[in-house]
Order: C-alpha cells, then sequence, then structure tokens
C-alpha cells in the first residue's frame, strides 16, 4: 500500500563509528557514540489508513501540535503530513534542565495509494491530538494542500 522509508540519521552515524572500535579509547570515541546513542528518536507520525468503494481514511497521531502547525498536501495518489511542535519555555528563575524527551521540531511523513485522490472534495479534521482525513479517490492530477477544519 505504501513505501514508507524511516531515516535515522543521529543512530546511522553512531553505527559509521563501529570500524573504528580499536581508536575509542584513543580518541575518546566512546563517549561521544554513547552521547549520540542516548539522543531521542524523532517520533513518527503513527497512521492507520483503510479503504472503503469510495475513500481512503487516514487517521494520524498528532500529539501535542496546534492545528495551525499542521499541514497536509496532495499531489495525485501521494500524501504528505508535516507538523510542528514549538518548544516553550518552562524554565523557571534558579531551575536547570536535567533533562528532556520531549521532542520540538518538524515531522514529516509521505505515503503513497493506489488510486489518485480528489483533492477538491477530501477533508481534514483535527481533534484531540487525532487528524482524520477522508479522501475521495479518482482525482486529478495538479498538487494542492487542503485546509484542516
Amino acid at each position: 500500500m505504501s513505501n514508507i522509508i524511516r531515516n535515522d540519521a543521529v543512530r546511522d552515524l553512531a553505527r559509521a563509528f563501529e570500524p573504528f572500535r580499536e581508536f575509542e579509547s584513543a580518541f575518546g570515541w566512546p563517549k561521544l557514540r554513547h552521547w549520540l546513542e542516548e539522543l531521542p528518536n524523532e517520533p513518527a507520525i503513527k497512521l492507520d489508513v483503510s479503504e472503503d468503494e469510495k475513500a481512503y481514511h487516514v487517521k494520524a497521531e498528532l500529539p501535542g501540535v496546534k492545528k495551525e502547525d499542521i499541514a497536509v498536501d496532495i499531489d495525485g495518489n501521494q500524501v504528505s503530513l508535516t507538523a510542528e511542535t514549538r518548544r516553550e519555555t518552562e524554565q523557571k528563575k534558579g531551575e536547570t534542565v536535567v533533562h528532556s524527551e520531549r521532542f520540538y521540531g518538524k515531522q514529516f511523513r509521505t505515503f503513497t495509494l493506489r488510486q489518485d485522490i480528489d483533492r477538491k472534495a477530501a477533508v481534514a479534521k483535527f481533534a484531540d491530538g487525532v487528524l482524520e482525513l477522508t479522501l475521495p479517490k479518482n482525482g486529478g492530477s495538479s498538487a494542492q494542500r487542503i485546509s484542516i477544519q
């Protein structure tokens, strides 16, 4: 149904250091490798995709994202989701952050469906951290961004 490829550049970089294990102690590689491996992964947008005779139905988890920070682009049978989570400063005077696992930044996910989408009839709704898309089948071929209700 979809060709989804996930690249994790930080973990790939840490794996790239593997052939140089003999140099680790001389150049401080263990600390760098440990630091790279401890970085939090960018969260992937989790999807459920179903279909009926008339449309595809997509549910995407986007916790902590505001509606205005989500973009849905459709080009033929390809759907792209982009969501941005912004950092909010919560530091209090005299307080230092010791550890943080919450992700701040952009998430991006693209997937391909079997049939083109009718972009003009596509509907996007966002509530409680879940984006719901109704994507009617057999649309045109030019790219278009849809608004989220």
